[in-house]
C-alpha cells in the first residue's frame, strides 16, 4: 500500500502476516472476564452486590443477542412456509398452569445443609460409598462437574489416610442424592463442610415465580410468571388455525422471556432465573408412524442451523433420553448438546410431546382443540414436535466456540471468531491516520453509508494494528481502512479479514456486495 512519501505516517501491517493458531485455552473465568471487560454481559444490580441468577446484557451483548434471535426467526419463520409467529403474554390465567401440570409438578428436588445454610439441587449432588476390600469406611459427596470423579477419588483417598485404613479402595459408584436410601442421609457428608449428618432429605421445590394480579392480595389474585413460552402457543392454537389459513403439519414459533426460580443457578448464563426462550410447537397428524419422521427431521434441521451460525459439528452431540427418564406423556426427547467449559450439556431439547398439552387445555377449558383435516376428512387433536432452546444458552455456546487465541509476529491476540450474522459489530471503518482530513472525511462518509444497513464502528484512535486488535477481541469480522491509495490513486479500500488477517483491495461497490453476502446470507 502506497503512502504520501513526504509524510511520516504508519503503514498497515503486512498482508502476509498469518496467525499461528494455538489451542483454545478458554475457561469460564476467562470468558466472564472478557464479557464484562468488553461490554457483553454484566452482573445484574452489581453496585448493590448483584443478585444470583440474573444478568444484564451490555452494548455488545444486546446487539449479539438480538442477532441470535433475528437469525433464528428469519430461518425458522420467514424462510419457511409452514411456520407462523406468536407473541403471548408473560402472565396468563392461572388455570393455564394447572392444565399444563406446572402448579402440581414443576419442581426440582432440593436439599439443604443445616450447618452451612447452603442449598443444592439433589440431582446435581452425587455421593458414593467408600469401600476398602469389603468394608464400608464412609461416604464422599461432590457437586456435578466434569471433574467430579477425580474429586470424589481424592476425597476417598483422604478419608482412607485419615482413618489409617489398609487395603485396596474399590472403584467409586457415584449416584444422585435423590437415589440415596433414607438411612444414608445422615452418613453422606455435605459438600460445603465435608461433615456427615447435616444434609436434609430431598424435597420438591416448585420453581414458578408467584405474583398477584390486581389490588387485592389473596388466593383469587394469584398468578405466575411463565416458566416456559410453550403454553402461550397451545392456548392460542385454535386462534391461529381459525385466522392464519394454516394446515397441519405446521408450526407456531415464539421468542420471549421466561422465569424459573432455580435452586442453584450456575455456570454464568447457562442456568439463570430469568431467560429468553425460542420455541416452536410443530403440529402433526396423530398417526403412530409419523412422529419419528418429523422428530428426526427437526433434529437434523436444528443441527444444521447451529452449524450455520458458527458452531462446529464436532462441538455438538445428541443425547437421547431413555424411556424411564421421559415425561409420562412424551414419546421421545433428544437433546442437542454442546461442549461447554463445564462439560457436554444440553443446548436445545427436541421433544415429541404427543397430544398431551392440547388435550389438557381442552379438558380444563371446555373448549375444543380439535382440528379438521380437509384432506383426510376427519377431526383430530394434533400431536406436537417441540424444538426449544434458550437465547442465553445459545449466546454462551457461541461465545465459547468463537473464543480463540493465536500468535501474530510473536504477539498473542485474543479473537472472537463469530459468524458475520451473529457478530455484534459487522465491520469497523478506519482512516489510516487521523491527522489527514481527506482520509477522515472519506472514512466518515463510508461509515455513514454502511451504518444505514448494519451496526458498524468508526475508530481513528491509536495505531492501526492496535485498532485491529480491539475489533478482533469483540469479534468484528471485517476491518475497512481508508488510506492514501483510496484518495489519490484507485478509489479502493483495504478489506481485512479478522480470522486470517488477510487484506484485499476492493472498490466500494465490491465491498457492499461482499458484506451483503456474508452478513445477510
Amino acid at each position: 500500500m502506497s503512502l504520501d512519501p513526504s509524510s511520516e505516517t504508519p503503514t498497515l501491517p503486512s498482508k502476509n502476516q498469518m496467525p499461528e493458531n494455538e489451542p483454545n485455552a478458554l475457561t469460564m473465568d476467562a470468558l466472564v472476564s472478557l464479557c464484562k471487560r468488553r461490554g457483553f454481559i454484566f452482573q445484574s444490580s452489581e453496585i448493590y452486590g448483584g443478585i444470583n441468577g440474573f444478568f444484564d446484557f451490555g452494548p455488545l451483548g444486546v446487539e449479539m443477542r438480538n442477532n441470535v434471535k433475528q437469525a433464528w426467526w428469519r430461518d425458522m419463520v420467514h424462510r419457511r412456509d409452514d411456520i407462523v409467529g406468536l407473541d403471548a403474554t408473560i402472565i396468563m390465567h392461572p388455570k393455564v398452569w394447572e392444565a399444563s401440570g406446572h402448579v402440581a409438578g414443576f419442581t426440582d428436588p432440593m436439599v439443604d445443609c443445616r450447618e452451612s445454610k447452603m442449598r443444592y439441587r439433589a440431582d446435581h449432588l452425587f455421593f458414593s460409598r467408600v469401600v476398602i476390600d469389603t468394608e464400608t469406611i464412609g461416604y464422599v459427596s461432590v457437586l456435578e462437574s466434569p471433574s467430579m470423579e477425580d474429586e470424589a477419588a481424592e476425597q476417598a483417598d483422604a478419608l482412607k489416610r485419615k482413618l489409617a485404613k489398609q487395603g485396596k479402595l474399590r472403584p467409586l459408584e457415584l449416584r444422585e442424592y435423590t437415589e440415596a436410601d433414607p438411612d444414608q442421609y445422615d452418613l453422606i457428608p455435605s459438600p460445603a463442610t465435608g461433615q456427615p449428618g447435616s444434609l436434609t432429605p430431598p424435597r420438591d421445590f416448585n420453581m414458578m415465580f408467584q405474583t398477584h394480579v390486581g389490588a387485592v392480595r389473596d388466593e383469587s389474585a394469584v398468578a405466575y410468571l411463565r416458566p416456559e413460552t410453550a403454553q402461550g402457543i397451545f392456548v392460542n392454537f385454535k386462534n391461529v388455525v381459525d385466522s392464519g389459513r394454516v394446515k397441519v403439519p405446521f408450526g407456531i414459533a415464539q421468542v420471549g422471556k421466561a422465569f424459573r426460580n432455580e435452586i442453584t443457578p450456575r455456570n454464568f448464563i447457562f442456568r439463570t432465573r430469568e431467560f429468553e426462550a425460542m420455541e416452536i410447537e410443530y403440529f402433526i397428524p396423530p398417526d403412530d408412524d409419523l412422529w419419528r419422521k418429523y422428530h428426526r427431521e427437526w433434529i437434523d434441521a436444528r443441527l444444521n442451523w447451529f452449524e450455520g451460525i458458527g458452531l462446529n459439528r464436532d462441538l455438538l452431540g445428541e443425547d437421547v433420553h431413555p424411556k424411564e427418564k421421559l415425561a409420562h406423556y412424551a414419546k421421545a426427547c433428544t437433546d442437542i448438546t454442546f461442549r461447554f467449559p463445564h462439560g457436554m450439556q444440553e443446548l436445545e431439547g427436541i421433544a415429541a410431546r404427543g397430544d398431551y398439552d392440547l388435550r389438557q387445555h381442552q379438558e380444563f377449558s371446555g373448549k375444543s382443540m380439535e382440528y379438521f383435516d380437509e384432506a383426510r376428512r376427519e377431526r383430530y387433536i394434533p400431536h406436537v414436535i417441540e424444538p426449544a432452546l434458550g437465547v442465553d444458552r445459545t449466546f454462551l455456546a457461541l461465545m465459547c466456540a468463537a473464543y480463540s487465541e493465536d500468535v501474530i509476529d510473536g504477539d498473542t491476540r485474543t479473537v472472537l471468531r463469530f459468524h458475520p450474522r451473529i457478530a455484534p459489530v459487522k465491520a469497523a471503518v478506519f482512516p489510516l491516520v487521523k491527522n489527514k482530513p481527506p482520509l477522515v472525511e472519506r472514512a466518515r462518509e463510508l461509515h455513514a453509508r454502511l451504518q444505514r444497513r448494519w451496526n458498524v464502528f468508526y475508530d481513528e484512535s491509536g495505531a492501526i494494528g492496535r485498532r485491529y486488535r480491539r475489533q478482533d477481541e469483540i469479534g468484528t469480522p471485517y476491518g475497512i481502512t481508508i488510506d492514501f491509495d483510496t484518495i489519490e490513486k484507485d478509489d479502493t479500500v483495504t478489506l481485512r479479514d479478522r480470522d486470517t488477517t488477510k487484506q484485499d483491495r476492493v472498490s466500494e461497490a465490491e465491498l457492499l456486495q461482499f458484506l451483503e453476502e456474508k452478513i445477510d446470507g
